[in-house]
């Protein structure tokens, strides 16, 4: 019965995460809120779940284990050259606004939560770090402009390991009483030598992974499961090396892997973001169904003054931190209203709590509380309030209609053209170089290089953009690049055009459904037909269509084989025209279309 009861509860949990990211998603909410609030429910609240029977003694470890693991999925999305001209802001994010964060935390916890200094100082350092857990799909889901979204990934994603590293030093002090002065130099060199030991360790494993992919040295389809199996034998080595030093060394090690050049590491990082979704959805409602009834019902006006303490100091830190930088006000305004707490606030506070609960220190009990308390409430105000605040500062768009085209033949700047004399964003990215040069003495926004390489994409500015059409005359390609910006834009939001297949076969056939885009515009309009009739002299045109000048005079004025390519509301909402749905115009709306040359269209009104 206790086994049956033990699976019961892990697919009870399963099932709950996913129900928790399924209505967050649907109602564009931080999930982190609803996985924490039903842990809350199921947990203390109805008594239905009780993680420490369900796990017993692994559930701290397998708690250490996932947080290694999400560290090194974040360290996975650190290139540096995402932070070109910004590394200073990072580097004083993470050393002077972390010292600020962690003495107005740990004042905030001494006068509102009562705490002794030991404790108040401990919960203080816990929460320095600033969740990229929560930051990273919340950007995703702003997308600011510039470079702004890379300076908070990474300020979130390096915190982590530090506010580690930091609350294991307090709280060896707290159970040692080392507050003393003669003890700074025994911490100073602690903290030193983890950090040694977590650099060496990640960056050593790291090289093994590296030269494994770069020579083969596995089969593919072992590659996910060696960078798991990498994962967890450096945390652990480096703990053993040295306490607490292995969420740094995942850290490194996921870094290293990202910036180097000669192996392909891109399927590893799917395999960890599924993972991290996984991960993060279980740990949540575990942790927070650790919470006891009676602890609940003490929360009060110390918990909720601590964290408008910790809100209140994030622009203090921020300003502090940006002095003399290239930021903008409105990214300096953006980001001191963006740090939520995540799961390593939540892990921490917690395995914390429970020894110092067992070394005689009772009040330590109310971390936990007060802990998940100012996660709520954080990510609560930053999340609700990232997006409007963005948009209002400028940085975001509510629903960007902009387009960003794989392709930059002739045809295709003509219709960018079109589309930005209506004011919306278009980008071109193509890997000839002609092309290029032109659309850009055409005035158009435009990027040389493959839409794949590392080099383009960190170059690409997505402000604005919320489509995706992939119109090369190479149908992988565009294939490739649908799949690829699917995770970005999402997949509904990704086109690509016809391949044309003379035969007449489907690309479907070629391609399954979920490695392919929306199909572009028309059948009988694959890039070849575009290409030769922009060669006759066909246009891109728009007419805006009424009550007295509708649809059905356009087709008269150009003639049947006028072609609709877009249809763009008063409100400046964009529909896409495609060859598998096909729909008309309504008065109010303008046509963006592809219409013959007039001497075409005359000769075929005249036959008619």
């Amino acid at each position: 019965m206790e086994l049956e009861h033990g699976l019961v509860g892990l697919a009870a949990v399963l099932l709950l995460g996913f129900a928790a990211r399924w209505i967050a998603w649907f109602l564009r909410l931080p999930s982190i809120l609803l996985l924490l609030l039903i842990g809350v429910v199921v947990g203390p609240g109805l008594l239905w779940l009780q993680p420490d029977e369900l796990f017993g003694e692994a559930l701290i470890p397998f708690v250490s284990l996932s947080v290694a693991l999400i560290l090194f999925e974040g360290g996975l999305g650190l290139d540096f050259r995402q932070i070109r001209g910004r590394g200073g802001v990072v580097r004083n994010l993470i050393t002077i606004g972390a010292a600020i964060t962690w003495a107005a935390a740990t004042a905030a916890a001494y006068y509102f939560l009562d705490f002794s200094f030991p404790i108040a100082l401990l919960l203080g350092s816990i929460f320095v770090v600033t969740g990229p857990t929560v930051v990273i799909p919340l950007l995703q889901q702003v997308r600011p402009k510039g470079s702004l979204d890379a300076v908070v990934r990474w300020e979130g994603i390096l915190n982590d390991p530090i506010g580690a590293l930091l609350a294991v030093l307090v709280f060896e002090a707290v159970l040692t009483g080392q507050f003393s002065a003669g003890h700074a130099d025994d911490s100073s060199l602690h903290l030193l030598y983890s950090l040694l030991t977590g650099c060496a360790v990640g960056a050593a494993f790291a090289g093994v992974m590296i030269a494994a992919l770069r020579w083969h040295w596995l089969p593919e389809f072992l590659d996910a499961y060696f960078a798991l199996a990498s994962v967890v034998a450096a945390f652990l080595a480096s703990n053993l090396l040295w306490p607490e030093s292995g969420l740094l060394s995942v850290t490194v090690m996921g870094v290293v892997l990202a910036n180097q050049k000669t192996s392909y590491v891109r399927h590893i990082v799917e395999f960890k973001e599924h993972l991290r979704v996984l991960i993060l959805s279980v740990l949540f409602i575990l942790l927070a169904a650790r919470i006891k009834v009676s602890e609940v019902y003490e929360i009060g006006w110390g918990e909720l003054g601590f964290v408008l303490a910790l809100i209140a100091i994030r622009p203090i830190a921020v300003w502090a931190s940006t002095i003399g930088s290239n930021l903008s006000r409105e990214e300096k305004i953006f980001l001191s209203c963006l740090a939520p707490r995540g799961i390593v606030a939540a892990a921490v506070s917690s395995i914390f709590a429970e020894r110092l609960a067992n070394a005689g220190y009772p009040e330590a009990e109310r971390m936990v509380p007060a802990a998940f308390f100012a996660i709520i409430g954080t990510v609560a105000v930053y999340g609700l309030s990232a997006g409007p605040l963005a948009r209002r500062l400028g940085l975001a768009t509510r629903r960007p209609q902009g387009v960003l085209f794989v392709g930059a033949e002739p045809w295709v700047r003509d219709i960018a053209k079109v589309l930005s004399a209506h004011g919306l964003r278009t980008v071109l990215a193509d890997s000839n170089w002609v092309n290029v040069s032109r659309a850009r003495m055409a005035g158009l926004d435009s990027r040389y290089g493959a839409v794949l390489s590392r080099g383009i994409l960190d170059e690409l500015d997505l402000h604005g953009i919320g489509r995706l059409l992939a119109v090369t005359s190479n149908d992988e390609a565009n294939a490739l690049a649908a799949v690829h910006f699917a995770e970005v834009l999402g997949r509904k939001n990704v086109y690509q055009i016809s391949p044309g297949d003379p035969e007449g076969s489907s690309r479907a056939r070629v391609h399954p459904e979920h490695l392919q885009g929306r199909e572009l515009f028309s059948d009988d309009l694959p890039c070849e037909s575009f290409e030769s009739r922009h060669s006759d002299g066909w246009k891109v045109k728009s007419t805006s269509l009424s009550e007295a000048f509708g649809y059905e005079q356009l087709i008269e004025k150009y003639g049947q084989e006028l072609e609709p390519l877009f249809y763009l509301d008063k409100d400046g909402m964009l529909t896409v025209c495609e060859a598998r749905r096909k729909t008309k115009p309504r008065s109010g709306q303008t046509v963006i279309f592809l219409a013959p040359p007039s001497e075409r269209a005359t000769a075929e009104i005249l036959d008619m």
